[in-house]
């Protein structure tokens, strides 16, 4: 590697920094797992151990699925539970409108349902608001149930929870998110974030929601199983509900590493054998022509399951993930399929406004800081992380409504979101919100919005303070242009699923060529590689066409350029080769 790369601007304004690594650790891993020295590196540089790595390569219920019991309250639920599953109690349960609040919904419905229990089911809509409400107890109450579970929410749901106890209800709480010293009064709380947990399975923390609600399901299954409920019945096959778990875990953006890398791994492969029906006409109705992997549910699946709580009726994803015929899945598919659609064209409206607003104006501080009066509450979020990507700062964005302001923010490296909207709530200056490092949520009067800014200005200048922010590229390994083969792209496959937690590895390619540059489709530039060791790889840049990069790789003049991206496996059409997506380039 040239001795000032790390130091210099990349042609798509990054700085790369290779990630350190421990050698002698790599090299024990390579020699244990029969692994080549390069992944060997890659694993051992993401903090894994030599005698963990055979659980991260090759992970298994069986070794990361702890007694569920570990977890306080556990056994208290599963009991109760068990208890109203055999007395065939009416049952209700509370879930949110994300992809994890509809997976997490759905595990436990289906595994209730398999068990003879049709439960009632509330997801609330947008302008209901977020977890246990007035509004759900009381329809429950007119059902007659008086037993209800709540799914990715309720840790905090103090009010909620003290209206339902004065109607008599009976509530367990099944959720993943930051608790508080208190907690609410209820039967029992189940939540690997609980500040009393003893914590001897770090890995469990990590868990979205539905992660909760399939260990859950397993101690329930195994009271019943003890009670001798199942002596004249056929027990359900939990692992037919991993598809729906590895789904929530993806999308709801967890590490994926210990106990949630066998739920998807695992996953995906009851996926692909599209046993659930909602499931299967969803990959079909989003055009995917293969197994999917974890790409497929972070970026295709999970949008439109998400689309229909944004924009939509927020209970059709898990309507379509329990669905038990295929014309009323199809039905659904479609429906959340338009959802999708209007989504992007909703949320194309406000980044453009956004846009137009942030650029049309002088800006004093080092923040993308913007509102509107019509733009919709269910896009703020993704709008707000497309403008911290477009101008690498931090990005607050609001929307005004009648009676409140609802913001959402994206962060950068070095500003602790979660900390700034506690701040700003302890000022006075929000009347709700919450978060952690790189997002937020937040809720103000429209009164409030300049006095916000100015704050989240300061803060955000103070903690930066005179210095650019460059964005960092980081590398995972070097690799010369005749190694990239498929060999190595099959190993590669070793480290999946990627997602947060375990980034697909960013490799660099040195001194290569450019060779037969051409743009295809909306801005992609293909072309190939080639270098003086010889060799020859097929490369592709997504959506660089009028970017710096792009227009570098479609003229480059001879030169030679250091590439990075990832290597992945082609097998479109049923070929068996090699590609490599470049993301970013310099100039030797």
């Amino acid at each position: 590697m040239r001795a000032c790369l790390e130091n210099e601007k990349s042609l798509g304004g990054n700085l790369w920094k290779f990630l350190p690594v421990d050698e002698k650790r790599a090299e024990l891993i390579s020699q244990k797992y029969d692994l080549p020295y390069l992944i060997a590196k890659i694993v051992s540089s993401r903090g894994i151990t030599a005698e963990d790595a055979g659980n991260f390569l090759y992970p298994k219920l069986q070794n990361l699925l702890p007694d569920p019991c570990c977890l306080k309250d556990m056994k208290k639920a599963a009991e109760r539970m068990a208890a109203a599953i055999i007395g065939r109690e009416k049952i209700g349960i509370i879930g949110d409108y994300d992809v994890d609040g509809a997976t997490s919904t759905s595990v436990l419905r289906l595994f209730l349902e398999q068990n003879g229990i049709k439960p009632f089911v509330h997801i609330p809509e947008r302008d209901e608001g977020y977890g246990p409400s007035r509004q759900a107890f009381d329809e429950f109450s007119a059902l007659g149930v008086n037993f209800v579970v709540t799914v990715d929410c309720g840790t905090t749901a103090f009010e909620a929870f003290s209206y339902a106890a004065e109607k008599g209800f009976e509530i367990i709480v099944l959720d993943h998110h930051e608790a508080e010293v208190r907690l609410p009064s209820v039967y029992a709380l189940v939540n690997p974030k609980r500040l009393d947990e003893e914590n001897d399975y770090k890995y469990l923390q990590y868990m979205a929601a539905v992660g909760v609600v399939f260990m859950t399901v397993v101690a329930v299954n195994r009271e019943l199983r003890s009670r001798g409920f199942y002596k004249n019945r056929p027990e359900p096959d939990l692992m037919n509900l991993l598809d729906l778990v590895a789904l929530g875990t993806v999308c709801d953006v967890v590490p994926l590493l210990g106990l949630n890398r066998a739920f998807v791994r695992q996953g995906l492969k009851i996926m692909a054998r599209r046993q659930n029906i909602g499931l299967k006409a969803l990959i079909d109705k989003s055009g995917i022509s293969e197994a999917p992997g974890a790409f497929h549910l972070g970026y295709v699946l999970g949008p439109r399951i998400n689309a229909c709580g944004r924009v939509g009726e927020a209970s059709l994803g898990n309507r379509l993930l329990c669905a038990d015929n295929e014309n009323e899945a199809e039905i659904l598919a479609g429906k959340l399929n338009e959802f999708n659609a209007q989504r992007k064209e909703i949320e194309a409206y406000v980044l453009l406004d956004a846009i137009e607003k942030l650029e049309g104006t002088p800006q004093k501080y080092p923040i993308a800081f913007v509102f509107g009066e019509d733009w919709h509450q269910g896009v703020i979020g993704i709008v707000a992380g497309k403008l911290k990507e477009r101008y690498n700062l931090p990005a607050f964005v609001l929307s005004i409504e009648a009676d409140e302001v609802k913001g959402s923010a994206r962060s950068v490296p070095g500003i602790d979101l979660g900390a700034l909207i506690l701040a700003a709530k302890e000022k006075g200056l929000l009347t709700k919100g919450g978060g952690h490092m790189m997002a937020a949520g937040f809720s103000l009067n429209k009164d409030k919005i300049e006095e916000f800014r100015i704050f989240a200005g300061e803060y955000v200048k103070e903690k930066l303070g005179s210095e650019e922010i460059v964005p960092v590229l980081e590398i995972d390994g070097q690799l010369d242009l005749a190694g990239a083969n498929v060999g190595l792209a099959e190993k590669m496959e070793l480290l999946e699923p990627f997602g947060s937690g375990n980034n697909e590895p960013k490799l660099l390619l040195p001194s290569v060529k450019i060779n037969k540059p051409s743009v295809v489709g909306n801005g992609h530039v293909r072309c190939f590689l080639s270098s003086a060791n010889g060799g020859s790889l097929k490369a592709m840049a997504f959506r660089v066409g009028d970017t710096e990069l792009g227009k570098a790789l479609l003229a480059p003049e001879g030169g030679l350029f250091d590439v990075v991206g990832v290597l992945r496996r082609d097998n479109w059409q049923g070929r068996n080769s090699v590609q490599f997506i470049i993301e970013d380039a310099m100039r030797i």
